[in-house]
């Protein structure tokens, strides 16, 4: 008679996870599923620095496309100054939350440089830009304001998130 074992694969010892403060460990959202949607999207974390310069470059480029296809709207360069804002925001990482509204109003005064203004000079482009600021004030302050929403619901998540095991011990 044979004796068959009861293991069919060899044991190999387990990878520890890194794990955060209260045991949870450090991948896995929470032990949710995600959704294959959100799988997808990209999840860069970047530094302050990093998301202040990727507003700026998104912003230029934002800008040449504006006035390639637009003949330099403001108008189209505004609505697409919001999403940026909510990227610049979604991206950078927890330790600099505080940067994403800040930097989002400089990329869009850095942005608005190349299409606002006249070829009469450097008085000219000063005079551009700051006649674009004020009469595209609204598209400022909302993609600011995007920016900020983004930053506050995202820092009172980390909070709760870090209140959560002390709740439960």
């Amino acid at each position: 008679m044979e004796h068959y074992r009861t293991r069919s694969a060899p044991h190999h010892p387990q990878r520890q996870q890194p794990r955060r403060p209260g045991g949870v460990p450090a991948q896995g959202g929470g032990g949710r599923p995600r959704p294959a949607a959100v799988r997808r999207l990209p999840r860069p974390r970047l530094t302050g620095l990093g998301g202040g310069l990727f507003a700026c470059v998104a912003m230029t480029l934002v800008a040449g496309l504006a006035w390639l296809l637009f003949d330099g709207s403001l108008f189209v360069y505004g609505l697409l100054f919001v999403p940026v804002a909510a990227a610049t925001a979604l991206w950078v990482r927890p330790a600099d939350l505080v940067t994403a509204p800040i930097a989002v109003p400089i990329a869009f005064a850095v942005g608005v440089w190349p299409i606002c203004g006249d070829s009469g000079g450097f008085g000219a482009q000063v005079m551009g830009l700051v006649s674009a600021l004020s009469l595209h004030a609204g598209w400022l302050y909302g993609g600011t304001l995007v920016a900020a929403l983004i930053a506050v619901v995202r820092k009172a998540v980390l909070i709760g998130r870090r209140r959560l095991p002390r709740r439960a011990s």
